[in-house]
């Protein structure tokens, strides 16, 4: 990523409606959008207070924070920046050149109304697959049909937007996007590492033996994620004495829940629950262990996910239509199963017994879907330029 000598650094301004200390995709894709950013620019990211009053913000680039308000039963909440002085004084100040809103809520539509008040660009990043979380909460088709049109109107303000994948550009069109969605990949902060003494050791720790399959999950320990899916698989791979040991990296609001199926479903003794583990490099060494990824979710969108496994050379096991498997070439840069228990666990045997073609795919998931934030965010950059020419020409119109 590069700037000519003679170019100012531009302020960019990225706004999301949750944070750190908070993690999620999002969260992950914004903290690594400002940190590589920063190498080129000035980048400032509003958000709302975390719930840990004591908590600090500690990163590379300037963290704004708004008032919010705790919503009962979620973990998430509601932004109040038109509501905090504090907040609006300092987004004032901010003398940003360009806007890049990351959620369409309260802080989104701040960065929004900053930007058309100060005469400069504003794009946006569709991350989510907001249809299916409004149902899930409202179990209205009415209500959610309202609230999709209230996000898009906030969307729809922007001079140009993109998507994670191709997949969910056409989503977004369905939901009634007026412009051209564009698409920006994600990346990963991992690299590829060939630590088989570290490898052999967590092995060892973890008493998994040469003859056991080794299945991985990182990520929210949340049923909307399919985890409970896993399981009841996993059962029928125990029912047909298939060794393997599952490994859960994460934390979430399912976790005993999930702990609690395993065990009843006789698969406790086989399932690894290792809550988070924030050293990326031990993360990486545990991808690498893994045999497989499992990854039955249909709300993903993109995940970040699937691209640190691919930075191992794991291949993923997804679901058929899945929309976060829109890169994915069946049975040869990863893996797509039927929406069932019986052939999703059918489908891990069949893989595991055809090595040639494992090892083919492990080569491709790497070559094909690995891409480091360098490559992903320098793409963006160069995005946000021609975001801030176009609109200058057409101010000049």
């Amino acid at each position: 990523m590069s700037t000519s000598t003679d170019q100012k650094r531009l302020r960019i301004g990225l706004f999301v409606d949750s944070f750190f200390p908070m993690v999620d995709g999002v969260i992950n894709v914004v903290d690594q959008y400002a940190k590589w950013l920063m190498k080129v620019a000035d980048v400032t990211v509003f958000a709302p207070k975390a719930r840990d009053r004591s908590y600090q913000d500690q990163s590379p680039y300037r963290v704004i924070r708004s008032q919010r308000v705790q919503v009962p039963m979620m973990d998430y909440d509601l932004s109040l920046p038109f509501l905090d002085n504090r907040f609006q004084t300092a987004l004032r100040h901010a003398h940003l050149d360009i806007v890049h809103v990351h959620s369409p809520f309260s802080i989104g539509k701040a960065g929004v109304e900053y930007a058309r008040k100060h005469h400069i660009p504003v794009i946006a990043t569709f991350h989510s697959q907001f249809r299916q979380d409004f149902y899930e909460r409202t179990k209205s088709k009415t209500l959610t049909d309202l609230a999709i049109a209230n996000i898009m109107h906030t969307f729809n303000r922007c001079d140009a937007y993109y998507a994670v994948n191709r997949k969910v550009a056409d989503i977004y069109v369905t939901y009634g996007a007026t412009k051209p969605v564009g698409v920006l990949p994600n990346g990963t902060d991992l690299v590829p590492v060939n630590d088989d003494q570290k490898l052999n050791e967590l092995k060892s720790s973890h008493g998994i033996r040469d003859e056991e399959k080794v299945f991985l999950f990182v990520g929210r320990l949340d049923k909307v994620k399919n985890i409970f899916f896993t399981a009841e698989a996993l059962a029928i791979l125990h029912q047909k004495q298939f060794p393997f040991k599952m490994i859960f990296i994460g934390t979430g609001p399912d976790e005993k829940e999930l702990q609690a199926k395993c065990q009843k479903l006789g698969i406790g003794k086989m399932c690894l629950f290792l809550g988070k583990i924030m050293d990326r490099r031990l993360l990486s060494v545990y991808y690498r262990m893994a045999d497989l990824f499992l990854f039955p979710s249909l709300y993903d969108s993109s995940s970040l996910v699937q691209i640190e496994a691919a930075s191992q050379k794991t291949p993923v096991v997804f679901l058929e239509g899945a929309t976060t498997a829109d890169n994915i070439i069946k049975g040869i840069n990863g893996y797509l199963a039927p929406n069932d228990h019986q052939s999703y666990a059918e489908c891990i045997i069949r893989i595991l017994g055809d090595q040639k073609t494992y090892d083919d795919v492990c080569e491709r998931a790497f070559t094909d879907l690995y891409r480091t934030w360098d490559q992903a965010v320098n793409e963006g950059y160069w995005r946000y330029m021609e975001v801030i020419r176009d609109y200058q020409a057409k101010s000049h119109d």
